[in-house]
């Protein structure tokens, strides 16, 4: 057992049925909401690049993007991040580690601002729930390692955790692509309601991953990102 793991938890047995008390799932729904004030609304990873680009056109190709993201691109990497932050939430050095590596990732310079300007306005914000493991986070820190740290030492269980974190994740890209004109509100609901199944089992193979899963495959996602530097005429900042 990993050192922030504990009995009964889902990412040690494996299950998403064990019990999240009341008090933490309240934390967890405000971090994660869209009020929260860390300007997710901002950015929308490349997106807009890839509607300017022709290669999402519709709502089904906003879900396919999403799908794709999602398993093989940087949100499977997100999600292997804010697992190994969970776990590591005791852990200053590995806090580091993890949270120097998630940087490191980020394959252009939108996607570097990206994840560390969400993290360092979530750590400001949610500061407003004291509690040591503010002390252990890195000045710079990107947007998963801090929200699953943080959330471990809220005891927030580590599947439901994640399965949130990619659910708002995937929320805010479709709220992007109905900005953007590929889909409806009714096309976008239909795409998150669709995309559920997929979260939730994404979310169980995280929790028990470790950094040597990490990688990706979704190739035109990170050229849309560096393109999108370069758009003239855009509505996000990524």
């Amino acid at each position: 057992m990993t050192e922030h793991q504990r009995p009964g938890d889902p990412a040690t047995e494996g299950t998403i049925s064990g019990a999240v008390d009341t008090k933490a799932l309240l934390r967890l729904m405000a971090w994660l909401s869209p009020a929260f004030p860390i300007g997710g609304f901002a950015w929308s990873g490349g997106l807009e690049r890839a509607v300017e680009d022709g290669l999402v056109r519709n709502a089904q190709g906003l879900e396919d993007w999403l799908s794709t993201v999602l398993e093989h691109g940087s949100l499977w990497n997100d999600a292997v991040l804010f697992c190994e932050a969970w776990r590591q939430a005791d852990n200053q050095g590995a806090l580091s580690e993890a949270a120097a590596l998630g940087l490191a990732l980020a394959g252009s310079a939108e996607r570097f601002n990206e994840t560390l300007s969400l993290g360092k306005a979530f750590i400001a914000a949610a500061s407003a729930w004291p509690h040591p493991v503010f002390e252990r986070l890195p000045a710079n820190v990107p947007y998963p390692v801090a929200v699953g740290a943080v959330a471990a030492g809220h005891d927030v269980a580590c599947v439901q955790a994640v399965a949130a974190f990619l659910h708002t994740a995937v929320s805010q890209s479709v709220s992007a692509g109905i900005r953007l004109s590929v889909a409806g509100q009714a096309e976008g609901v239909a795409i998150t309601a669709r995309l559920e199944t997929r979260i939730e089992a994404l979310s169980l193979r995280a929790a028990s991953s470790g950094l040597d899963d990490l990688g990706g495959a979704a190739v035109q996602a990170e050229i849309a990102s560096l393109r999108h530097e370069t758009q003239h005429s855009r509505l996000f900042r990524s």
